[in-house]
């Protein structure tokens, strides 16, 4: 597992410690994270990454799933 898919899985957790974040594929489809969920997560990843998550990017299907956060974390890494 990588180092930054271990740090938003913590990030989740500290969220909702009864969700199994490393199995889900619907955290928005299903409504386990909520409006303020996803403002926590976007700060969390802004403060532990230091990138900026652009509003075209915050859509479902990039945080439906720890593995979706940690993939659109690494593209904005790249950026």
């Amino acid at each position: 597992m990588s180092e930054t898919m271990e740090t938003i899985l913590s990030i989740l957790k500290d969220l909702h410690e009864d969700v199994d974040f490393e199995n889900c594929t619907t955290l928005i489809d299903d409504e386990i994270l909520d409006s303020f969920d996803i403002i926590t997560v976007i700060t969390e990843i802004s403060n532990e990454f230091d990138v900026k998550i652009p509003a075209d990017r915050i859509v479902p299907e990039n945080f439906n799933s720890a593995a979706a956060l940690a993939a659109l974390v690494e593209s904005l890494e790249e950026d």
